[in-house]
C-alpha cells in the first residue's frame, strides 16, 4: 500500500491542543491530548470509511478484549498494531486496578508506513513506551520480533487477505497445525499468535466469520486441529456494522496455551461460547457500537466461566488483586439459552469442529405461562377462526357499502 499523508485535521483543532498546559499537570495533559488524538483517529475512520478504518479497531471492541483478557502485568503484543488502540487500552486498564504502566511491555508491528506513524505518534502522546520496531514491516515475511513470546496477544488483522504471498512461506516455523492456504490469510494469523504466545498465554483478536466454519483450502482442518490441541477457551459472534472496513458481522477468538493455568480453574476439554449478535447500538446511520452495561455483561460472563465450574460449583484458586474484584470471579456461572454455553470437546466434534457460537448457545427462552401445549394451541386455533370469521363479516359489510354508494 502507497505512504499516504497522515489525517488532515481542522485548524480548530490545533487551536484546541494548543492551549492544553504542561509543566506540573504533565501526566494530565497526556491524557487529553491522547483522547483529542483518539477522537480525530476514530473521526477520520468513519470518514474515510475503508481506507480510513483499516488502522482503527472501533473501541468498544477493544474494550471487551482487553477486559477479557485482563493484561495486568506481562508482554503484550500486537502484530498488526494499526494506530495502536490495543496498547492503550491497556494501559489504561493496568491503572484502572491499580497497576503501573511500566507492568507491561508493550510490543508491536506494523506493515503500513503512515499507519506506523500513526501509532509512533499515539504512544508518544500517551507516555507509553513501546517496541514497534524501528521501521514498519510485514509480519509475515519479516516478523521481527520472532523471538517474542508474549503474555497477552490483541490484535484486529485484516479480514481474508488473498495477497499475503503465502506461497513463498510454504515451510515456515509458525504453521504447526497446517499449511495456510495461499488465498486467505486468516490462518496465518491464528497460527502467528499462537506462535508467540507464553506457555501460560492468552491472545483475544478479531477475525472475519468464515474463520469459524470454512472447509476451503485446508482451514477446516486447521481449526479442528487447533481445536484438539485444546487452545480454544472462548468464542464471541458480534453484530454486523461495527466495523469502518466492513458491514459484516466478525468474531472474536481467545486463544490460550494452557487451560489448566493456577490462576483460574481447569477449564480442559471446555470451550465457551458467547452470541452477542442482538447487543449494541446505532451510533449513526452506518456504525454501531456496545454500551458499558452490554460489555460488563460480555465480560463478567466469561470471567465467571473461568473462575467457577459451569454447574456453579466454585472450583478457582484465589485470582491476583488485579484480576478484577466483582467482574465475575466467584458468583458462579451458568449457560443462558441464546446468550451463552460452555461446550466440551466432543460436542465441538459433533458440531464437525464448527465453532459457530449460535450451534451451541440455541434459542433464547420465552417467558413460560404455564399453559399445556395442547390447551394453548386449541386456544390460539379457536381465537383465530374468530377473527377469520369477524374478517369475513367485515368484508361482506364493506362490500354492501360499497354497492349502495354505487346505487345511489
Amino acid at each position: 500500500m502507497q505512504d499516504q499523508p497522515l489525517i488532515n485535521l481542522p485548524s480548530v483543532s490545533f487551536d484546541l491542543i494548543g492551549t492544553i498546559g504542561l509543566g506540573d499537570a504533565e501526566s494530565r495533559s497526556k491524557d487529553i491530548l491522547g483522547r483529542v488524538y483518539e477522537y480525530f483517529l476514530g473521526r477520520f475512520a468513519s470518514a474515510e470509511g475503508k481506507g480510513g478504518g483499516e488502522f482503527y479497531t472501533p473501541q468498544s471492541v477493544v474494550k471487551i478484549l482487553v477486559e477479557m483478557i485482563e493484561p495486568y502485568k506481562g508482554r503484550v503484543y500486537d502484530p498488526c498494531c494499526g494506530s495502536g488502540g490495543m496498547f492503550v487500552q491497556s494501559e489504561k486498564f493496568v491503572e484502572a486496578h491499580g497497576g503501573r504502566k511500566n507492568d507491561i511491555a508493550v510490543n508491536g508491528q506494523e506493515s503500513n508506513p503512515t499507519t506506523w506513524r500513526l501509532c509512533n505518534m499515539n504512544l508518544t502522546i500517551r507516555g507509553i513506551e513501546g517496541n514497534i520496531g524501528s521501521h514498519h514491516a510485514d509480519t509475515f515475511r519479516q516478523d521481527i520480533q520472532k523471538d517474542l513470546r508474549a503474555d497477552f496477544i490483541l490484535a484486529n488483522p485484516p479480514f481474508n487477505v488473498s495477497d499475503w504471498k503465502g506461497e513463498l512461506l510454504r515451510e515456515d516455523v509458525r504453521w504447526r497445525y497446517g499449511i495456510p492456504p495461499v488465498s486467505n490469510a486468516n490462518f496465518a494469523w491464528v497460527q502467528h499468535f499462537i506462535h508467540h504466545l507464553s506457555p501460560n498465554g492468552i491472545a483475544g483478536f478479531v477475525l472475519a466469520n468464515g474463520s469459524m466454519s470454512s472447509n476451503r483450502s485446508g482451514e477446516g482442518e486447521i481449526r479442528k486441529n487447533i481445536i484438539e490441541a485444546d487452545l480454544v477457551d472462548c468464542m464471541i459472534a458480534l453484530p454486523g456494522q461495527l466495523f469502518y472496513t466492513t458491514p459484516i458481522p466478525a468474531c472474536l477468538w481467545f486463544i490460550t496455551r494452557n487451560k489448566k493455568n493456577s490462576r483460574f480453574r481447569d477449564r480442559r476439554g471446555q470451550t465457551l461460547f458467547i452470541d452477542v449478535r442482538k447487543m449494541g447500538h446505532l451510533i449513526d446511520r452506518t456504525h454501531r457500537e456496545f454500551s458499558d452495561e452490554e460489555i460488563t455483561r460480555i465480560v463478567h460472563t466469561y470471567h465467571a466461566w473461568r473462575t467457577s465450574s459451569p454447574m456453579g460449583e466454585d472450583t478457582s484458586k484465589p485470582p491476583s488483586p488485579l484480576a478484577g474484584e466483582g467482574r465475575g470471579e466467584g458468583i458462579g456461572y451458568a449457560d443462558i439459552p441464546g446468550f451463552c454455553k460452555s461446550a466440551t470437546l466432543e460436542e465441538i466434534r459433533s458440531h464437525g469442529y464448527v465453532l459457530t457460537p449460535g450451534r451451541y448457545v440455541g434459542a433464547e427462552d420465552v417467558a413460560d405461562d404455564d399453559e399445556p401445549f395442547n390447551e394453548k394451541m386449541k386456544r390460539l386455533t379457536l381465537k383465530l377462526e374468530g377473527q377469520f370469521a369477524e374478517g369475513t363479516g367485515l368484508e361482506k359489510a364493506i362490500k354492501a357499502n360499497l354497492r349502495n354508494l354505487f346505487n345511489k
